[in-house]
């Protein structure tokens, strides 16, 4: 199997929490962040805009993508004009919808027209996809993030469906395809075998990275261990 370094895919780390935003910084791996409303409320976060402008201090030279919190399109177009003001290397999440399930789409054409770099998010099908690239044609740097992981979820295999939209991103040079909500570091691969270019990654997961390639025989044993080990802790007697 592959290496980790010689996969194509970049890898994105998904958290709010600045400690390990920090830690993810620092490794060469990470090549960019995501962050979004429900991270930033478990990690704490009360001052949104004051929390974004600490952390764009100190990682100001890589990706890094910041939601819109209103649920109009008017007002989010406002929010998104502020967030991208905050630096060069930010990207402004846009919802595919609303919560009426009203279509982004002539808000994303606007702030395309703007020149705003925007990372369109918690999409799940194909028509979804089809529908924002056409959208962001021809316009700056952009991202099309499809949550691949709540898609196996239902219990449908995400690859056909991520596969095609690998496809169908191709015809477009200013946009590359996210693979978001990966649920183990197979996603990964998967996510490079198929040629998509990002896949965002949360700190759980990244902390299995050292796992890749290890000895399957060697994993058995300290599995058996940690189990044992456990058990003795645990002052269980039969």
């Amino acid at each position: 199997m592959k290496s980790i370094s010689e996969l194509k895919i970049k890898i994105f780390a998904d958290g709010a929490d600045k400690e390990g935003m920090l830690e993810m910084y620092r490794n060469p791996l990470i090549k960019g962040f995501t962050t979004n409303p429900t991270l930033l409320r478990k990690a704490g976060v009360s001052d949104y805009e004051a929390f974004a402008l600490d952390i764009l201090k100190t990682i100001p030279d890589r990706p890094i993508s910041f939601e819109v919190l209103s649920d109009e399109f008017d007002e989010m177009e406002v929010q998104a004009q502020k967030i991208s003001r905050w630096g060069k290397n930010v990207y402004v999440k846009i919802p595919v919808t609303n919560t009426r399930a009203e279509s982004s789409i002539n808000l994303i054409r606007k702030l395309v027209r703007a020149g705003i770099k925007l990372n369109v998010t918690a999409m799940m099908t194909l028509d979804q996809v089809r529908d924002v690239s056409l959208a962001l044609q021809g316009g700056i740097s952009a991202y099309v993030s499809v949550f691949v992981g709540r898609i196996a979820d239902t219990g449908r295999d995400p690859l056909p469906l991520m596969s095609a939209a690998v496809e169908f991103v191709r015809m477009y040079s200013n946009i590359e395809l996210i693979w978001a909500s990966p649920r183990e570091i197979l996603n990964i691969f998967q996510a490079d075998l198929i040629g998509c270019q990002i896949i965002t990654v949360t700190y759980d997961i990244l902390k299995k990275l050292d796992l890749i390639g290890k000895d399957l025989h060697k994993f058995s044993l300290d599995t058996v261990k940690m189990f044992h080990d456990d058990a003795l802790k645990a002052g269980y007697i039969l």
